[in-house]
């Protein structure tokens, strides 16, 4: 299942968390910030009321798409109220709730903004749009919400859970075995303009032994070069990659890349076919990291950690650092260069040794954190979040 108010926007960082749903988040590499943003979040922010944020994306140079399962909005005061059915957009400068709406009947997990910034590619579990069956994903006129009847993409069942705009594509992952007339398991690309699935770009992605392969979240590197998906994966064109896959997208198949490790395949608690939630790019490309769920805690297993992993190296990747929260999930990671912000529905942080507690050398970091990119240490940023449900979704702007 895909985890995802509107909660904080602060000094540039834009932050969606989840309210009363309990799972991944977005991937795209996030800006480069000069500094750790302010701990007070801005006033104007607009309130779902109701239901789950699942993701967030900032199509052109200030609206900002908000997806998820909800029904009703408000204004930043809580006085003027807006039915708004899974989908709705805000002024990223005024907070302002924005015409745009759209009839979806599922939720939508996935958004992002065309590179003119004139639509939107939503993905999610839903069948049908503004009325017309179009199954799993969409693109939307950003202004009024009206389906663009030409891109013709869909799902054969299933779902999108994640949506990345690069290199001319569009990227899909979830947990689909079809996709824009071509059989595509869990992860495909798409032509931007009329939704085709690209014949060439098959990675291959199966999960023997497991109830279905699924793309949890993935992210593409600044540079294009380089897809790392997470997942119930096992193999990738029969070569095993457990729960996470390198790929090269400089070739057509794309190919599978030499970077592999094995960090991931000790198992959580029982019931997790897949423990991984997110995963984002550095700014630079030249490292991503990984939080996972779990519920499981152990300063020698991945689970319930954010980790980071450096992009170049072949077979046998360790981890440069992990950090523990002692047994509460993350769901969400945006990494701005001086800060690596990691959401979802933990205590502490630096608790590697905590088992549903805090352990020695544990920091409280209700539901949001700010890591060093360096030692992995919590920094001092602290917001204070109440922890609720979890925070679902982050995006640097």
């Amino acid at each position: 299942m895909r985890r995802r108010p509107i909660a904080a926007a602060a000094a540039g960082l834009l932050a969606a968390f989840a309210m009363n749903v309990a799972a991944a988040a977005p991937a795209a590499a996030d800006l480069a910030h000069p500094r750790t943003v302010s701990a007070n979040p801005v006033d104007y922010t607009p309130h779902v009321l109701d239901g789950t944020v699942w993701d967030v994306a900032l199509v052109g140079a200030r609206t900002v798409v908000v997806a998820g399962d909800f029904s009703e909005v408000s204004d930043a005061a809580g006085k003027v109220f807006y039915d708004r059915g899974n989908l709705f957009a805000y002024d990223l400068y005024t907070g302002a709730v924005l015409p745009f709406t759209a009839k979806v009947d599922g939720p939508v997990y996935a958004v992002a903004g065309s590179p003119d910034g004139a639509t939107v590619y939503v993905g999610g579990s839903f069948r049908k749009v503004n009325g017309t069956p179009q199954r799993g994903i969409a693109r939307l006129a950003v202004g009024t919400g009206v389906r663009d009847a030409t891109f013709t993409a869909q799902l054969n069942w299933g779902d999108t859970r994640e949506l990345v705009v690069s290199g001319g594509w569009l990227y899909a992952g979830g947990t689909f075995t079809a996709i824009g007339g071509q059989n595509r398991t869990a992860l495909a690309r798409l032509n931007l303009t009329n939704g085709a699935a690209d014949p060439a770009f098959d990675a291959k992605i199966t999960a023997p032994g497991l109830s279905r392969a699924r793309v949890e979240d993935f992210a593409i590197s600044p540079d294009g070069k380089r897809l790392v998906a997470v997942g119930a994966i096992r193999q990738s064109g029969g070569v095993r990659r457990t729960q996470i896959a390198m790929f090269d997208l400089t070739v057509p198949g794309p190919g599978l890349a030499a970077w592999s490790t094995d960090a991931y395949t000790s198992a959580c608690r029982a019931g997790f076919e897949t423990y991984m939630r997110g995963v984002d790019f550095s700014p630079d490309g030249s490292y991503f990291i990984v939080v996972t769920t779990g519920r499981a805690s152990h300063p020698k297993r991945m689970c319930d950690t954010a980790a980071r992993f450096n992009t170049a190296g072949a077979a046998g990747q360790l981890p440069v650092w992990v950090n523990h929260t002692g047994g509460d999930s993350l769901y969400t990671v945006s990494i701005t260069g001086v800060s690596i912000y990691v959401g979802g529905h933990q205590r502490w942080h630096n608790n590697p040794f905590g088992r549903e507690t805090a352990g020695k050398g544990a920091v409280a970091r209700e539901g949001i954190a700010a890591l060093d990119p360096v030692t992995g240490l919590a920094q001092p940023w602290n917001p204070t979040r109440a922890r609720g449900v979890g925070a679902r979704a982050m995006l640097a702007t």
